[in-house]
């Protein structure tokens, strides 16, 4: 029988919270290395909510190896990143589509499942919105542009433009951050058919869903904006943190 997987835990009890990661070609220096990386503004945002952030980068998809990990968590956050290969959905690839990293989506699919299946608590950004609503069988718009006939979701050249978001009444995001959000957005892809048992929880005014939650005391919850991006404004990750507290302590 394997051995219980350790529990990493703070003096202060803070809960732990994994956060998904690139794996990229990276040059620090005088190296060029494959790396994975996350940019620091996902996990201060954890660490000043009160968390332990951990970094999950990805690797092989093998049960116990999912299970291990999940075992040593609090909650999951899925992190923004390249876009989703859309054979996932069904789909042929757009000429603007990435090149699929199917190592991340498989890992990432797999640990979204392994906290589905143990109701720990998930919050996802960006590509991480696109990543649940795909698990639950929903589709993509490969590229809005197309869509709408503007670039208005994605400046470029690292400039995140600032869209109004409206929230659903009575949802959780609702809940969390009141009727409106001025959202930090980077994105080309946005949600078209919404998965099964998903709500939506956040429109723009273009009629774009920006963001989803799964109904119920199960936290789940994702946006398609940048919180991150915003640090003076903690209510998300203090949501996800709160919300893995809680699982802490109900183990």
């Amino acid at each position: 029988m394997r051995p219980a997987t350790p529990r990493l835990r703070s003096p202060l009890n803070r809960p732990v919270v994994g956060l998904t990661s690139y794996l990229e070609q990276v040059r620090t220096g005088i190296w060029d290395v494959s790396a994975g990386y996350l940019p620091a503004d996902y996990f201060a945002g954890v660490i000043a909510a009160g968390g332990i952030a951990v970094l999950l980068p990805p690797q092989p998809v093998d049960d116990e190896i999912v299970s291990a990990v999940l075992d040593s968590l609090d909650a999951l956050v899925i992190t923004g990143g390249y876009d989703l290969d859309p054979a996932a959905y069904g789909q042929q690839p757009h000429p603007t589509t990435d090149e699929p990293r199917t190592n991340r989506d498989a890992w990432e699919f797999a640990l979204l499942r392994g906290a589905l299946d143990r109701r720990l608590p998930v919050l996802g950004i960006c590509r991480g919105a696109q990543v649940l609503n795909v698990a639950f069988g929903g589709t993509l718009h490969q590229h809005l542009p197309d869509v709408l006939g503007h670039n208005g979701h994605r400046a470029g050249n690292g400039v995140f433009a600032r869209l109004p978001v409206r929230t659903v009444p009575g949802t959780r995001l609702a809940g969390l951050i009141g009727e409106s959000a001025d959202a930090s957005c980077y994105h080309h892809q946005a949600i078209d058919t919404v998965g099964d048992a998903l709500t939506v929880s956040a429109w723009d005014g273009d009629g774009v869903v920006e963001a989803l939650e799964l109904p119920g005391d199960h936290f789940v919850l994702a946006v398609q904006w940048h919180p991150e991006k915003t640090l003076d404004d903690l209510r998300l990750f203090h949501a996800v943190v709160d919300a893995a507290r809680s699982y802490a302590g109900s183990r």
